[in-house]
Formats: structure tokens, C-alpha cells, sequence
């Protein structure tokens, strides 16, 4: 969901009040849902750096072969260790903030000048993208297995000899994430989980990244929802996606545009979480299309901001 200052005219200018205050053209409601964490800085998404262990040589600079392993690095205060990405332009995600979208993506396949520009004394790849890491000759590479978001951040915090730091920052989140949800009473709170796709509404199961940061929260799923994969929403299982509070999404602009039809629909409007105003949009992007800690402190937060006094 592009959640982003709309000016309401074309000049660049800020907009004033009389007195000259400025005036918010923040979006913050989407066909009468009101956002999430609207006005969320991601330059403040990454967390504080971490020291290597003692005895082992940092890393300067790091080539990142797969996007996806940017978030551990922005999670142990990495990020300005990363040289480049090989990937094409536009591959960062924008929730990890203009520290690591302004590093340069330099293609699956770099030129020669462009390896001796990167400079890198560590390549950290995966096994889907490991060719690309064979173009820098003569330099360390990790390669980062498959897991689940937890296991790829140790992993990679491994990688870069902060094994201690990565597990005492798994800790931390998993510490707070069950701390909020006792705070909350979340285990009394039946949350649903609908994204909008181009033409399309889906239930998010439980094995979706937004669905297991729920859990470490404490937080419980309708009935229905309590399966590890994501379904499609039909006309007779409309009534599966009601909940104490609905966290809806959008994938893309074609998502929000079809999912502001579904909203304003009748049927959905009948809903008991729409009726009484406990339907909310988050961040899809974050949610959903990313996986790992810096994301999940972010989801993490959002649920904080939200769950009380809507449920």
C-alpha cells in the first residue's frame, strides 16, 4: 500500500495555514479505513550497530547478492557496511529506509569495473542467488541457507561474526512481542488478516510473515483462519474474514483500488468489525512481502499502536 504527503496542488510548496503553520497532507484513511502508522519514518527502521566478536576481522564493505537478506544487516545496524546489491534497480525495499535503497543496485551479472568500484571484502549470498557472487573472484562468500526469518537472521548474523548479537536481538523482540501481548490481553482477541489483491481477497494464514508475528504477540485468529496457508475469500465463505478487528491490505495500486470497492460494499459493511469501526490498513509491503527482524520490530509496532481500544 503507497501510503505517501499528497499535495493538493502542483506547486512543490509546503501548505500553510494562515499563521503559517504547516498543514499535514498525510494520507491517513483509505475508503473510510483508517490507516496504520501513517507517518512511519523508515530512515529510523534500522536498529543500533553491533561490534564484531572479539578475535575476527569486520567486514568494510558488503555485497549483498539477494535483497531479501538486507533486512538482518539493517537489524544488526549493518547497513553501512553494504556496498551493493546485485539486483536490479528498485529491488530494496523502501521499508528499509534511504540508507540501503541509495545503495547502489548493480545487476544480476556486474561488469568487471563495476566488481572493482563494489570493493568488497564479504559477498553474502543464497543458494537462488549464488552465480552472481561468483563475479567477485578472490573475495569471502556466505552463502545463506533457506529457513524462516529467524533462522536466515542468525544465519546471516553468523556470517558477519555478530553470533551473540543476532541471538541477543532475537531475544529482545521475542521478550517484547510476548510482553505486548500480555499487556494487550491479545490472546482474548480474535484478529483477521485480509489482503486485496488486483482482483481478488485472500485470508493470510498463519505461515504468512505478518501471521507468525501475530503469534509470537500472543495474538489469536478467527477459527476459520487458524490454518498455515492463506485462502481465497468467495461468496461462501464471505463470513470467514469477520474478526474482532480486520488488518486489511492492498497489493499495489490495482490492489487498493479493488479492495476500496470490496470496503464500501454492502456485504462488507455488514460485517460486525466494519459496523463497528474496527477495520484498519497496514503496509502490505511490510507485512507480507517482507520477512525478517527489522520488519518485524515495524509490524511489531504497528500492532502496538493498534490493537488497543480497537478490539
Amino acid at each position: 500500500m503507497v501510503v505517501v504527503a499528497a499535495a493538493a496542488c502542483s506547486s512543490d510548496e509546503q501548505l500553510t495555514t494562515p499563521d503559517g503553520s504547516p498543514i499535514s497532507t498525510t494520507v491517513t484513511r483509505v475508503a473510510e479505513v483508517n490507516i496504520v502508522s501513517p507517518e512511519r519514518d523508515f530512515s529510523k527502521t534500522c536498529l543500533a550497530p553491533t561490534a564484531a566478536e572479539s578475535g575476527t576481522t569486520d567486514a568494510a564493505r558488503i555485497v549483498v547478492t539477494d535483497p531479501t537478506l538486507l533486512d538482518a544487516l539493517c537489524a544488526l545496524g549493518m547497513g553501512d557496511k553494504v556496498a551493493a546489491v546485485t539486483a536490479a534497480p528498485g529491488s530494496v525495499p523502501a521499508y528499509l529506509g534511504p540508507q540501503l535503497t541509495s545503495v547502489p543496485a548493480i545487476g544480476a551479472t556486474p561488469d568487471a569495473a563495476t566488481v572493482a568500484e563494489a570493493d568488497a571484502d564479504l559477498v553474502l549470498t543464497t543458494p537462488e542467488t549464488v552465480a552472481a557472487s561468483k563475479t567477485f573472484r578472490d573475495v569471502r562468500s556466505v552463502t545463506i541457507p533457506a529457513g524462516d526469518w529467524q533462522e536466515q537472521f542468525q544465519a546471516v548474523a553468523d556470517a558477519v561474526d555478530r553470533s551473540e548479537a543476532g541471538r541477543q536481538r532475537l531475544a529482545e523482540f521475542t521478550t517484547e512481542a510476548a510482553k505486548t501481548g500480555r499487556r494487550m490481553d491479545a490472546s482474548h482477541t480474535q484478529v483477521s488478516l485480509v489482503r486485496f489483491g488486483e482482483d481478488s481477497e485472500t485470508i493470510a494464514g498463519m505461515d504468512t510473515f505478518a501471521g507468525q508475528i501475530l503469534g509470537e504477540i500472543g495474538v489469536q485468529r478467527p477459527a476459520p483462519q487458524r490454518v498455515p496457508d492463506s485462502f481465497p475469500v468467495t461468496s461462501e465463505n464471505f463470513r470467514e474474514a469477520e474478526g474482532d478487528l480486520i488488518y486489511v491490505s492492498f497489493e499495489g495500486e490495482k490492489g487498493q483500488q479493488h479492495g476500496e470497492e470490496v470496503l464500501l460494499s454492502d456485504e462488507w459493511l455488514g460485517l460486525g468489525a466494519s459496523m463497528w469501526k474496527r477495520v484498519l490498513a497496514v503496509d502490505d509491503a511490510v507485512w507480507y512481502d517482507s520477512s525478517g527482524l527489522a520488519a518485524a520490530w515495524l509490524v511489531l509496532n504497528d500492532v502496538k499502536g493498534s490493537l488497543d481500544g480497537n478490539s
